[in-house]
């Protein structure tokens, strides 16, 4: 088994059991790509077993802190066992759901989605790519599944060195799915949707938008980055009267347009702008228009804490014009889905925005993921998606 010392005083954060070790702190040793490592404080002793990157900025990500613990194919097994059989403690009001959310489930660098009778996977790190095989065998036993589908084509697989890949793994059918959420249905390409195939971690969000529209009477309704229309669809289940959507992707405004017919809606409750969010807020504050509510669900301005600044003033211009736009009254649900970006400083960031907007609210929820989407005790980085409900003054 070979073996990576760390430097003195890096041992301290595998001392509070968090699963990754960075180039910075290995003193020597290595390993090749997905290999097994074992993971030495200073002095040699034992800290955890890892899966060894020697791409990446994240050397080795740990898959247990147990000494006695053998990394093979029954353990790999037994911990997608694990992650599939925790999601019967969550109330999910939905086919669709996360089974398996990376480091959180102790399985790093890997996602594993399912919509309906579909698994979706994404093999993110060198380790969750040299047990693919083993991995992809494991969920289907578990799950009693037949076909998996592969997306492993985003940006974190060239961080780790590897190639992007997508397309069957096992099985094959249609990539087109039809999905239910709570009361409504949401149609999905798991082939050319974003992550996946759809966002899965605002599920819960969505229920609650449609549960303000309801109590609410909601009459105009603005939805930012509406991507394929989840909360459009929200909206109008609630019984908003009209639902402005905005995206700069022609596709996914078809497939939004496409969604608010398979419920049944009426077209005329809805206006789909193939626009720039920031210019159409500004445009329709100098017009004059109000919104009973808005949604801003941006793409992810920050993926670690060095480009949070940048990111920060993004977020807070488009809350600024935002809250311009909110009626009194009004109710602005507000996300970030940036890691770089803390709950703490997302908070501020939307305060400074509403200083400067001059417009002051009562904050009535904070949101997070859907509980399938897990944050845990030694990993708090899986907090990456929070939000705020803010109603205007």
């Amino acid at each position: 088994m070979k073996t990576i010392r760390l430097k003195p005083g890096k041992e301290r954060s595998l001392l509070r059991r968090h699963p990754w070790v960075f180039d910075s702190a290995i003193l020597r040793g290595g390993g090749d790509a997905g290999e097994t490592v074992r993971v030495e404080g200073s002095e040699g002793q034992f800290l955890a077993w890892a899966a060894f990157s020697p791409a990446s900025k994240i050397r080795a990500r740990v898959w247990s802190f147990d000494e006695a613990q053998r990394i093979d194919a029954p353990f790999l097994v037994a911990a997608c066992a694990r992650a599939v059989r925790a999601r019967g403690l969550f109330d999910i009001q939905s086919d669709g759901m996360r089974l398996v959310h990376g480091e959180s489930d102790n399985l790093p660098g890997l996602i594993v989605d399912r919509y309906g009778d579909t698994l979706v996977a994404q093999f993110l790190s060198a380790g969750a790519e040299r047990w693919k095989t083993v991995i992809a065998d494991a969920l289907l036993a578990e799950t009693g599944l037949q076909k998996m589908y592969e997306r492993s084509d985003t940006n974190a697989r060239s961080l780790e060195g590897l190639q992007p890949a997508a397309g069957w793994l096992r099985g094959e059918g249609p990539t087109e799915i039809v999905l239910r959420e709570h009361g409504w249905k949401l149609s999905l390409d798991i082939a050319t949707g974003h992550k996946t195939g759809f966002y899965l971690d605002q599920r819960d969000s969505r229920r609650r938008f449609a549960e303000h529209a309801r109590r609410l009477a909601f009459q105009r309704v603005l939805n930012c980055y509406c991507y394929t229309g989840g909360f459009t669809v929200a909206a109008l289940a609630g019984g908003a009267a009209h639902v402005t959507s905005i995206d700069s992707s022609g596709p996914a405004l078809e497939r939004a347009a496409a969604n608010v017919a398979l419920n049944g809606f009426e077209a005329a409750r809805t206006e789909f702008l193939d626009a720039d969010v920031n210019a159409s807020l500004r445009r329709f504050i100098e017009e004059g228009r109000t919104f009973d509510a808005i949604v801003l669900d941006p793409p992810k301005l920050a993926p670690t804490a060095a480009h949070a600044e940048r990111a920060a003033r993004a977020y807070k211009d488009i809350n600024r014009l935002a809250l311009k736009l909110l009626a009194p009254g009004g109710v602005l649900f507000t996300y970030s889905c940036s890691g770089g970006v803390s709950a703490d400083l997302f908070h501020k960031i939307v305060a400074s925005a509403g200083a400067d907007a001059g417009v002051d609210g009562y904050i009535t929820e904070r949101m997070g993921g859907a509980p399938d989407h897990p944050m845990t005790l030694e990993f708090p980085e899986g907090e990456y998606l929070k939000g705020l409900v803010v109603v205007r003054k």
